[in-house]
């Protein structure tokens, strides 16, 4: 029998399992040992090797899968193993073939399991909640063209399916469906849009392959993302938490509890609910209530409905359209003409609902709404866009399209069906401590990656004091799981917001100019510090780039940007200074001396607080020029010198003016004076 004959006989027999990071197309870090794994048979022997474009091993490493099928290799990197694709891994059992291999005489592995379109180059972990998870999609108004032109094989996307463990942690990930796919409009319109602009902006500065990993799931607090071990000292009652949602008898009859009230709850509503009628053009609304939308809530549970009549004239009569509806509290679905044009499930996605040729017509036209509501108060949110677009432009919001016709401000409503609350609660697992460590976190791990980058803190803005304590813990964590100390972290500071707009409740948008104890101000603190501290961590200054009314702001590819400075500085060594930071302070003659690492812009600024010995905070003024800042201690000041500096301390410091001379801004800041 030819030795060729007996390998493919014990290929046969024998099972290898790979993680579902290990898929053709896959991007291999460069310039490191590559730590492969995987699952065999009790004591079968599993060799690996990395093959070039021409068949020939470039590095090789066999293993023997130990009691419970475990096995583990290491590639030894060496210089032919350069950055770029066309590589293979092969991944055989039963035999160490690459040392047969190389006894016989051969540079190639015959008869394996191949892995191919294989690339060395660059990986990043992205992970965190909602903020990473926004989609080209959310975004693509905001960079058509860029976004039209995406196309570039050397970036790989790889998506973690959201999955959680109350039972310790597993052994891989589950099967996705964007798996190792390649940067173009398709495979990226429901990836991460920071992901994305960062893969691209790499490879546009390497020149090499870039693998961008997303692992994120809105919502979820930082304590999700954090190992038992670290929590449980500290922290045992957050552990006790997830025990008591260990018993799996529990979790499914109270998820599928939830599940029938809330399908019972929405047929009530439906069958006492008028459909079929309100959405059509000839339905008589004359009796019903007129509102302003933009001094209009509606409190209660079930339905309401609103219709607007909107004349078109004959230009652009059955031409499609893209109709812009803001952002909507909460759950909405929308008719043209009584058919039905799209629905959100929730609050935070813009309505773009796009509207198909021959629908509009010359003459009177009806928008119907229909919202939902099952907590909070039903309201628009009236700094958003609402219009009808027309045109090739009208996909674009940056710049508005040219063709527009606005839409009124009032609306004809009537209450549809008015419902009890719904009874039952959401389990969400994914927001217990650990759950998301043991599942999508720690079967990643040690998949060899450049560096990690953390957009998380919105969930936990309503008890900020323990955050700098928990982001510490977490990068503690996964670095140990990495065997990695010094595993570079970019921790993206929360973006500008006016987080009163979480409640459900609609309130008006006024300007926070007196000093305020914001928690989204505290969280931004414990980001920074955490990251100065940390000789392998950057923070990413993000103030200036978030919305009033919107959790979610869309310029995505300027966070990217943003990034990419940070691990150009913490990977590749090639910038000293990045976002302005103080480096000292002297107090003097009714002044606060702050100096800078970096020159600013020159002129006045906003957003200066000083505190007395009391703690309160006044505001003060200030003025840049060089590499300082002059505070100037107010007029009846409690105490002869100040205690303490803070800026920009808000949830919402719309219009921060201090910059670096390129254009980066300061990161806001609390700093001790005495």
């Amino acid at each position: 029998m030819t030795m060729a004959m007996l390998m493919c006989m014990v290929l046969a027999q024998a099972k290898v399992r790979m993680p579902q990071l290990f898929q053709d197309g896959m991007v291999l870090q460069r310039g490191v040992d590559i730590p492969v794994w995987g699952w065999a048979d009790k004591g079968e022997e599993v060799a690996v090797s990395l093959l070039d474009a021409k068949g020939k091993v470039l590095s090789t490493a066999a293993a023997t899968a130990d009691d419970e099928g475990r096995w583990r290799v290491t590639l030894p990197k060496n210089k032919k193993m350069k950055a770029g694709g066309g590589y293979t891994m092969s991944v055989e059992c039963g035999v160490k073939s690459a040392v047969f291999a190389t006894a016989m005489g051969s540079d190639t592995v015959a008869n394996a399991q191949l892995i191919k379109d294989v690339s060395l180059g660059d990986v990043w972990l992205l992970s965190g909640q909602s903020n990473i998870d926004v989609t080209i999609e959310r975004v693509y108004p905001w960079y058509v063209k860029e976004i039209d032109a995406f196309d570039n094989p050397q970036v790989r996307l790889f998506r973690v399916q959201n999955e959680t463990s109350t039972h310790g942690v597993k052994d891989d990930i589950r099967p996705t469906q964007i798996n190792w796919k390649p940067l173009n409009k398709q495979n990226a319109w429901l990836f991460s849009a920071v992901g994305s602009f960062l893969g691209q902006r790499m490879q546009q500065q390497t020149g090499v392959p870039q693998g961008i990993i997303v692992n994120s799931w809105g919502g979820t607090p930082i304590e999700a993302w954090i190992s038992s071990d670290s929590l449980m000292t500290d922290y045992p009652m957050l552990i006790k938490r997830v025990a008591f949602f260990q018993n799996d008898n529990y979790v499914r009859a109270q998820s599928q509890a939830n599940g029938e009230a809330g399908r019972q709850w929405n047929e009530l509503l439906d069958k006492e609910d008028q459909v079929r009628a309100y959405p059509l053009p000839a339905y008589e609304d004359a009796d019903w209530k007129t509102i302003d939308q933009n001094s209009w809530s509606w409190r209660g549970t079930g339905s309401v409905w609103l219709r607007q009549h909107i004349q078109i004239d004959k230009e652009h009569a059955g031409k499609p359209a893209r109709l812009l509806l803001g952002t909507l509290y909460d759950q909405d679905v929308t008719y043209l003409n009584g058919k039905r044009i799209g629905s959100t499930g929730y609050q935070y996605p813009p309505r773009r609902y796009d509207i198909s040729e021959g629908l509009l017509q010359e003459g009177d036209n009806v928008i119907a709404i229909r919202f939902i509501n099952k907590n909070g108060a039903v309201h628009f949110i009236p700094e958003k866009p609402y219009m009808l677009c027309f045109g090739n432009d009208r996909f674009s919001q940056n710049p508005m399209p040219k063709d527009v016709i606005p839409l009124g401000t009032s609306w004809k409503f009537h209450v549809g069906a008015e419902m009890p609350p719904c009874p039952g609660g959401d389990v969400s697992l994914q927001n217990l401590p650990t759950t998301l460590y043991n599942a999508v976190l720690y079967p990643l791990a040690p998949y060899a990656i450049s560096g990690v980058v953390w957009y998380q803190g919105e969930s936990n803005t309503g008890n900020p004091a323990p955050y700098a304590d928990y982001l510490k813990k977490l990068m503690g964590c996964w670095r140990s799981l990495w065997h990695n100390p010094q595993m570079p972290f970019v921790i993206v500071q929360l973006a500008n917001y006016d987080g009163r707009q979480q409640t459900g409740f609609p309130r008006p948008i006024t300007p926070q100019n007196e000093p305020v104890n914001s928690g989204w101000a505290q969280l931004r603190e414990a980001q920074r510090t955490v990251a100065e501290a940390d000789p392998c961590a950057e923070s990413v200054v993000n103030i200036d780039l978030g919305e009033t009314v919107d959790i979610h702001p869309l310029r995505k590819k300027e966070v990217a940007e943003r990034v990419g400075l940070c691990f150009d500085k913490l990977v590749f060594g090639k910038r000293e200074n990045l976002f302005p930071r103080a480096v000292a302070h002297e107090v003097k003659e009714g002044k606060v001396i702050l100096t800078l690492d970096q020159p600013l812009r020159p002129g006045p600024l906003k957003y200066f607080e000083l505190a007395g010995s009391d703690g309160r905070f006044h505001n003060a003024e200030a003025t840049a020029e060089g590499t300082t800042i002059t505070v100037s201690v107010p007029v009846g000041f409690p105490d002869e010198t100040p205690a303490a500096l803070r800026y920009a301390w808000k949830d919402n410091p719309l219009g921060v003016d201090a910059y670096s001379l390129e254009g980066l801004p300061l990161s806001p800041f609390e700093r001790k004076l005495r």
